[in-house]
């Protein structure tokens, strides 16, 4: 397969590429990816960069890209995420208790993080709108470590801490536990995040997708098959 990716020079971008050629595969660096290359074989094709870049490459090549839904986070039982998160539009945001995590159904359309007050994200009311649907969850306290696994047909690719330190075998049951509970309604390929709390000890952060994703410390040579399978 040929493996497109941005133009621009980054360290993990750079880690992903040299595995993908380790396994036979061509790597093609693009700067206007947004215009199309007839030359490009459709079917045979993957990418890996920002939400921007590959999901514009997937739409011109016809590139089936598999992500996981962030909604799913608010269906999963509290054993796992250890706070209350919802699904609702940002005209009921004022009915929640501040300091609250609000983050956009669609990634990117405003910042994700902890609002503080009512009037904090009363700017992205009126820039969004009031149908914009959120995710909104209570704060988690005591975060003291983050740990990001590629995830594979149910299987750990690899697994490393981005902020912090703590048990990684630990963190591996906890996530084996929670693979096992709730595999039938994950894709084939995805990133999770988790975290340790001092006072509810691990929990799932988020869901993101294996073609844009960062390392964040993982080795690319064990999640390779990730970002292929991500784009077959």
């Amino acid at each position: 397969m040929l493996l497109l990716i941005p133009e621009k020079n980054d360290f993990e971008i750079n880690q992903i590429a040299e595995a993908w050629t380790n396994l036979g595969g061509e790597v093609r660096r693009l700067g206007k990816y947004w215009i199309k290359d007839p030359s490009l074989i459709k079917g045979n094709i993957a990418v890996y960069g920002n939400q921007t870049f590959a999901l514009v490459l997937a739409q011109i090549y016809e590139i089936p890209l598999t992500t996981p839904d962030d909604t799913h986070i608010a269906r999963l039982d509290g054993l796992w995420t250890k706070r209350k998160i919802t699904i609702d539009t940002l005209a009921n945001v004022s009915t929640y208790a501040f300091p609250m995590f609000i983050k956009p159904v669609i990634p990117k359309n405003f910042i994700a993080k902890v609002y503080n007050t009512f009037e904090e994200i009363e700017p992205i009311i009126k820039t969004c709108g009031l149908i914009e649907e959120v995710i909104v969850s209570t704060v988690i306290e005591n975060i003291s470590a983050e740990c990001r696994a590629y995830i594979l047909n149910g299987e750990i690719m690899d697994i490393a801490f981005y902020e912090g330190f703590g048990d990684v075998q630990s963190c591996r049951t906890f996530l084996h536990s929670f693979i096992e509970a709730n595999n039938a309604m994950l894709p084939k390929t995805l990133v999770i995040d988790v975290a340790y709390s001092n006072q509810s000890e691990w929990l799932i952060l988020e869901f993101n997708a294996s073609w844009g994703a960062g390392l964040n410390g993982c080795d690319a040579h064990k999640v390779i098959h990730c970002i292929i399978e991500a784009c077959v």
